[in-house]
């Protein structure tokens, strides 16, 4: 792989992490589509620890505040405030996507990287996200979380295993079919999106350690920061006015060229 390559991969990875299209999906078809070298869900996971950096520092007072009441909860056992309630609303929603990723880890290396099955889901998730967002009221601000949500939302995510689905997009639009609105439903995906990024990267550092072209890893790892800094600041001002409309139908048209291409190809 070439710096040049990172370097787009992880622009990609940044600005699909966050903004519901899917950063897997592109993650698969841009080498595909250019014949360049696929780097593999290794690679993949490099370019998470870079949008894991865009998240810890774009929420970085909120992050200070949930550690700060993480400890305070141990020491007291008591959930009396809400940055303790939506540390634990954090925690439910990651154990069903840590699970599923631990059980169907090798399914997501190989069988979900089909550009056919990135191409439907792109679709199906795209006309799912339209809709809902489209009918589901918006009468629920991120405090009136609960405990059921939080979980509802976390099985939500599983589906992100699958590229295409995209992890933003499930988790949004189950915040959204929970009539939570558009902000809180964004703001809630990203704050979640931290614990399970940090474990796949933790449970992939050895083999990433190990790569013997580092020079693209680093290129690729800030790029990706950088890319997904952006989208999160972009897409958290543009949801206070806009719906997720742009994003259905970009899913929409992305599938169904990807299926024309597989069709001309053969």
């Amino acid at each position: 792989m070439t710096v040049f390559q990172a370097l787009v991969l992880g622009i990609v990875q940044g600005l699909g992490e966050f903004l519901p299209i899917s950063s897997s999906a592109h993650l698969v078809l841009t080498p595909w589509v250019f014949g360049w070298p696929d780097p593999g869900l290794a690679f993949d996971v490099a370019l998470h620890v870079g949008t894991l950096v865009a998240v810890l520092w774009y929420f970085r007072s909120e992050w200070i505040k949930l550690t700060e009441s993480g400890l305070d909860l141990l020491r007291t056992r008591r959930a009396d405030t809400e940055e303790k309630q939506r540390l634990i609303y954090i925690i439910v929603a990651t154990i069903p996507a840590a699970i599923a990723g631990l059980l169907l880890e090798s399914y997501a290396e190989s069988t979900f990287r089909s550009p056919s099955l990135v191409a439907t889901t792109l679709i199906v998730m795209g006309i799912v996200l339209w809709a809902v967002d489209r009918y589901a009221p918006r009468d629920r601000p991120l405090g009136r979380m609960r405990v059921r949500d939080a979980l509802l939302i976390g099985l939500a995510q599983i589906f992100a295993l699958i590229p295409g689905v995209s992890r933003s997009g499930a988790t949004m639009t189950a915040a959204r079919g929970l009539r939570f609105d558009r902000q809180s439903a964004a703001v809630f995906s990203f704050l979640m999106s931290m614990p399970i990024t940090a474990a796949a990267a933790v449970l992939k550092a050895p083999k990433l350690l190990r790569a013997d072209d580092r020079t693209t890893l680093v290129v690729g790892i800030v790029a990706a920061a950088v890319s997904g800094w952006l989208a999160i600041a972009v897409l958290l001002r543009y949801v206070t006015r806009h719906s997720f409309g742009l994003f259905a139908v970009y899913r929409v048209l992305l599938g169904a060229a990807v299926l024309a291409l597989v069709a001309a190809r053969g």
